[in-house]
């Protein structure tokens, strides 16, 4: 029998989606060649990541360099904080229900990209520190010509390379995009009550408050608002800011002090009619971009990377085959289309004065809240995608007084 040859995988990218995706296939025995220079810029922002990416993590010898520096998310809640007429009770969603000891997660992003970097450094990964400025893209192979003047050539192209993704470009891979009128204020800050592992997500009329644990008694914060209400709030001296986010949560976790370190990041969302072509698969934000609800962006990520992976493993000799690449679109497009249309429409009942957009969400969140079996099902799914359908069938079997 003769061995099969392994084709080289060229990723271009190095955020965390790149990062993941370079030391995926190289611990799958791909050769693996990384382009793009290091991060630079300060990152404040944090990454809640669930269970199952955390064991993608961990099998890559991640984990173990970066959870003492991370909170777990034991509690998830979501507060109606709108003031309409129709308003949704609190829903909470307790990873004990599911027989979990935790969702996942809340790493700053600032722990999790040095640890990337660092393994990828180490792995004997081939990292071309340089920007690719243009791609050649034939029958055989794809072609990336760096800006230093060099060349890398690969049969598979894995576009990590963000939501603007010159590799989607140059594949020809049309997008539909959306820009709302929301911006996303982000910070850390510290409080005087303990958190308690719980995350709260308040909804308000211009989009979620959402408050993740931190170690200590800290926390995160992505606040969506209208882009000059963010703009306004960024200016605001440290006591001021302190105080208007101690309000907006009801002081919930008590006293509020807000850290050195405010960004502001304007919400859109980017959906790709494919998601590889050309020799190129799409991953990451280069293959779904959508506003900050419900932790599922990079989430989202490492599992197109886990089956771009799982796919290209069967097809070594060359995984960026036409027909191989029609498998990892089929198998992609259910999760990634479900996900983003489900946060898209989540945040468009927000930002509705309509009456019925605020009743369904209102009553969808209500039969959440008060059904136990769909409230699993939603938690299961949330974690492993097709894993809560047979275990809500299970629970409505069960007696009544078994649930």
């Amino acid at each position: 029998m003769v061995e099969q040859e392994t084709a080289r995988i060229l990723i271009a990218g190095t955020g965390p989606a790149g990062l993941i995706a370079a030391l995926a296939f190289a611990d799958a025995g791909f050769p693996v060649q990384l382009v793009g220079p290091e991060a630079s810029a300060p990152d404040g922002r944090t990454t809640a990541l669930m269970m199952p990416a955390l064991k993608v993590l961990e099998r890559l010898g991640v984990l173990q360099d970066i959870k003492s520096q991370a909170a777990p998310l034991k509690v998830m809640r979501i507060v109606d904080a709108t003031g309409r007429l129709i308003r949704s009770p609190v829903v909470t969603f307790r990873a004990s229900e599911i027989g979990e000891d935790q969702f996942g997660l809340n790493l700053p992003n600032s722990v999790l990209g040095p640890a990337l970097a660092g393994k990828v450094a180490h792995h004997g990964i081939e990292w071309r520190r340089s920007m690719v400025k243009t791609w050649q893209l034939g029958p055989d192979e794809a072609v990336a010509v760096l800006a230093d003047g060099s060349e890398v050539s690969a049969s598979l192209a894995v576009a990590a390379d963000g939501r603007l993704s010159p590799a989607r470009e140059a594949a020809g891979v049309s997008t539909t995009a959306r820009s709302y009128p929301q911006a996303a204020l982000v910070l850390n800050f510290g409080h005087s009550r303990e958190h308690a592992f719980t995350s709260t997500e308040f909804h308000t009329e211009t989009g979620p408050f959402t408050q993740v644990p931190l170690p200590g008694n800290r926390s995160s914060l992505v606040w969506v608002v209208k882009p000059d209400t963010a703009e306004e709030l960024a200016a605001l001296d440290d006591a001021a800011l302190s105080q208007r986010v101690e309000r907006q949560m009801q002081s919930m976790l008590g006293r509020v002090t807000v850290e050195p370190g405010r960004q502001i990041y304007p919400l859109s969302t980017v959906t790709p009619l494919r998601f590889a072509r050309q020799r190129v698969a799409l991953v990451g934000e280069a293959a779904h971009v959508f506003p900050p609800i419900g932790a599922q962006g990079l989430n989202l990520g490492i599992r197109d990377i886990d089956d771009l992976v799982g796919i290209a493993s069967e097809n070594r000799s060359d995984p960026g085959a036409p027909e191989v690449l029609a498998i990892y679109d089929f198998k992609r497009r259910p999760d990634i289309l479900a996900r983003s249309s489900a946060v898209n429409l989540l945040n468009m009942s927000l930002l509705s004065d309509l009456l019925p957009a605020q009743m369904a969400r209102g009553a969808g969140l209500g039969v959440l809240g008060g059904f136990a079996p769909l409230r699993a099902f939603f938690m299961r799914e949330g974690l492993r995608p097709g894993s809560g359908f047979a275990a809500l069938a299970g629970g409505l079997r069960k007696p009544a007084r078994q649930q």
